[in-house]
């Protein structure tokens, strides 16, 4: 096969600033500078004093780049800001209800090269980063595989199930029609060609060119996060009901079928509330930095990680984020877990109501004003009122930094620096799955 163009969704807004930094053409024009798009009221692209259902500026020469003004970045979570970032290939934008959106389109290999020193810091270690370059390259294509699935199934397709006592939501790639991937942590993190800073990236890239990981002739959903907390979590507890086999239970450790079943409370509560040895288990800085990149830094606490809420301060965050009034909430109840310990499956009680929630982003984001490190946490309740039942605070004790599906990247990062090679690396988190060449 030939070596795919995929289109990235990188920003929303009522007006988009980009600049031309080289030569573009757009309907056979030549343009280059300084643009301002904007959405009018009837729904069309305001540009250059004329009106487009769509516009796009393709590079006149190989090289271009562009740069967007003000691209969010870190949506929702704890270290949301805005940066100006500059890109490769085309600029198509389009209307999505009341917004422009702006999609950049690009081969694949261009497209990694700015994703591996976007999710990873580009001084990490040339394995480390060749691992991450075959799994981002099998997420993006099983991605889009995925999605053509479903454009041809003659089936609804939903992420949320809910009734009176229990909503239970998952968030993931289909949440976007009308490109195949956004640029931000909802899909993979992609900064254009701000991140690609390094040698050694590049020379990641075309060492793996190509290859993906491949389970019983499929590409595999290969999964990552930041810090599984010691052991790995089941695909099917954070997103649909499928089993991968390649996604199984292990220690995040070179011993790694010897863990409890954190399924069961005890053995999750006592495994939380220690600091169990995993490869994620580090405190060292310099292979930190080749992991985190300026930002994820400033996050230090995400093996084991603790937060405080008085009980008023809890309830008002869980009605806003949810929508949901549950009066003053009483207690936090974890029905079932996931194979890491995370909570798959949570009952909020209240004053007003009680209502189950899961799975784990949906517990994360309804209990943090960003999202909680994992739901992987016990809690505890203090200084409860024996008349009302009512705590006047709850502490949460957690473990981890994100869902803790495949690729541990501190993990990662911990087996690269003890000269773990690219391939054993995949192997301890992709389970009996097969590093396959699917385009030279």
């Amino acid at each position: 096969m030939l070596e795919p163009f995929i289109k990235v969704g990188i920003l929303s807004a009522p007006e988009i600033k980009i600049s031309l930094l080289e030569t573009y053409t757009v309907n056979g024009a030549q343009v280059r500078g300084p643009q301002t798009l904007t959405i009018t009221p009837d729904h069309k692209i305001a540009w250059q004093g004329q009106e487009y259902d769509t516009v796009e500026f393709h590079p006149y020469n190989q090289g271009a780049t562009f740069e967007i003004k003000d691209v969010v970045i870190g949506v929702n979570f704890h270290w949301e800001r805005k940066e100006n970032q500059r890109f490769s290939g085309s600029a198509r934008f389009i209307v999505e209800g009341d917004k422009l959106t702006i999609i950049n389109i690009l081969p694949v290999e261009d497209y990694l090269l700015s994703v591996i020193s976007s999710e990873m810091s580009a001084t990490a270690s040339l394995e480390l980063l060749k691992a991450h370059a075959v799994i981002s390259r099998s997420w993006l294509l099983a991605q889009i595989e995925k999605n053509k699935e479903l454009a041809k199934a003659d089936t609804h397709y939903s992420t949320c199930t809910e009734t009176d006592t229990e909503r239970i939501k998952w968030y993931d790639r289909e949440d976007h029609i009308n490109f195949d991937v956004c640029a931000d942590d909802h899909c993979q993190r992609y900064q254009g060609v701000t991140r690609q800073s390094t040698p050694t990236v590049a020379q990641a890239i075309a060492a793996t060119r190509g290859q993906v990981l491949m389970y019983d002739g499929q590409l595999c959903d290969a999964r990552f996060s930041k810090c599984c907390g010691g052991v790995f979590e089941k695909f099917e507890n954070c997103w649909e009901p499928k089993d991968f086999h390649y996604l199984a239970p292990r220690r995040d450790d070179q011993d790694p079928m010897q863990f409890p079943d954190l399924t069961i409370e005890d053995n999750a509560r006592e495994w939380i509330l220690s600091r169990p040895e995993s490869f994620c288990n580090t405190a060292d800085a310099h292979i930190l930095s080749q992991v985190l990149n300026n930002y994820d830094q400033e996050t230090t606490d995400f093996y084991r990680w603790k937060v405080d809420y008085n009980t008023a301060e809890l309830s008002e965050i869980a009605h806003r984020r949810s929508g949901i009034d549950f009066g003053t909430i009483t207690h936090l109840i974890p029905l079932e877990r996931g194979t890491s310990g995370r909570i798959v499956r949570l009952k909020i009680i209240g004053t007003n109501r009680s209502m189950i929630i899961g799975k784990e982003l949906e517990i994360r984001r309804t209990l943090s004003n960003s999202h909680l490190y994992s739901s992987a946490f016990v809690v505890e309740r203090n200084d409860v009122n024996p008349a009302t039942d009512i705590p006047a605070s709850f502490t949460l004790h957690g473990a981890g930094w994100g869902h803790g599906v495949g690729l541990c990247q501190i993990g990662a990062a911990v087996m690269g620096a003890r000269g773990y090679d690219y391939r054993s690396i995949l192997n301890h988190y992709f389970i009996d799955a097969s590093i396959d060449t699917l385009y030279n």
